[in-house]
């Protein structure tokens, strides 16, 4: 991310992939946060 600090939607999706892993949250709406937040960062930054 060229040094830039992770945006929200990145944090949040984190965080869900974090309980996800250990249980307590559902793999796919994980995966679906990390993809709208991955969308993100390619419009904002052009990854």
């Amino acid at each position: 991310m060229s040094g830039k600090l992770p945006s929200d939607k990145q944090k949040a999706a984190s965080k869900k992939q974090s309980l996800a892993d250990q249980g307590q949250a559902s793999k796919s709406a994980a995966s679906q946060l990390q993809s709208d937040a991955d969308s993100s960062a390619v419009t904002k930054h052009g990854l």
